[in-house]
């Protein structure tokens, strides 16, 4: 299956998430508590806010829901994110990992723009989540500074996303050799070299090999500055037969990366071919939907040509 996952950074998912109403605490007195396992519940606190300090939302949280049913979590801003990293708050959650047998997704670092640019919120190891909570499904993180992630099996996670304006090449080559043999949905934003992306291609071999990636049906390798060369990786990795969706949206792409991904291994039993975000000419962007019959292929927000400079989506 296709997850319908098509986000931006400026999703602070505060009505849905997972499939569920999102419920921010605290509660008006006369405000009925929604049922604990029918909501995703947001956590986050700011300045002048109720809770001023994230640890205070948990505390809210612990001491007034039945935490045995909650399924879902967004953890959107805490205070000083873009120099207090996420650390103690992955540790609370690991911590109480015994509260929560039921949960299956969380988002970390659920903020628009306007209260952290992405790559200004400091981030951390997050596996540590993995291995606290075996079951859970979804894990999705905004933010790549200080971002780690070593490589870890883990039975039960079926979509990972990273949402970066800079993506270490650790967490990449750390995804490319975990073991997940029940992930469906992987997305990753590269981000420049600015911000801390220094990523390469060769990153990606441990991804496009597919070999720990057995299940794999969504490949979103995204917000890359080096799309044409990811392109030309793709045409030729073995992951690419197994997919039902691939993204290269977001990114520099142009005529080189379409001409690789249309001159090498078949693309048509894709259901959906995503390049949004690129560099394409008019007579390529023509060609290429012509030439995947069937395939969705989705080419807006095309960028001028005229100068050799491309730029990602995503990047401060």
């Amino acid at each position: 299956m296709i997850f319908d996952i098509q986000p931006t950074n400026s999703e602070d998912y505060s009505e849905t998430y997972a499939g569920l109403p999102v419920a921010a605490p605290p509660f008006d007195e006369e405000e009925p508590q929604p049922d604990p396992g029918a909501v995703a519940w947001r956590l986050s606190a700011c300045e002048g806010d109720e809770f001023e300090e994230i640890s205070e939302s948990f505390d809210w949280f612990f001491d007034n829901v039945d935490t045995e049913k909650v399924k879902a979590l967004v953890i959107g801003e805490w205070e000083d994110c873009y120099d207090t990293d996420s650390a103690a708050i992955i540790a609370r959650l690991a911590g109480n990992a015994d509260r929560l047998p039921e949960l299956r997704s969380v988002f970390l670092g659920a903020m628009t723009w306007e209260q952290s640019e992405i790559s200004w919120i400091q981030q951390s190891d997050v596996t540590a989540l993995l291995e606290a909570y075996p079951r859970l499904e979804r894990l999705e993180v905004r933010g790549g500074s200080g971002l780690a992630f070593p490589p870890v099996r883990h039975e039960s996670l079926r979509v990972l996303r990273v949402e970066t304006g800079g993506l270490p090449a650790e967490v990449v080559r750390g995804v490319g050799g975990s073991d997940l043999p029940a992930l469906e949905h992987l997305e990753l934003w590269f981000g420049v070299e600015d911000y801390g992306g220094d990523s390469t291609v060769n990153d990606c071999d441990g991804i496009l090999s597919g070999q720990r990636l057995p299940s794999l049906r969504y490949l979103g390798l995204q917000n890359s500055p080096f799309a044409d060369e990811l392109a030309a990786a793709v045409a030729a990795a073995p992951v690419v037969a197994r997919l039902e969706a691939l993204s290269l949206s977001m990114g520099s792409i142009g005529n080189d990366g379409a001409e690789a991904l249309l001159s090498g291994q078949p693309l048509t039993h894709l259901r959906r071919l995503d390049l949004h975000h690129n560099y394409l000419s008019d007579a390529m962007a023509e060609r290429l939907p012509a030439a995947l019959p069937g395939v969705e292929v989705r080419l807006d927000d095309r960028r001028s040509r005229e100068d050799d400079w491309r730029y990602v989506a995503v990047s401060e």
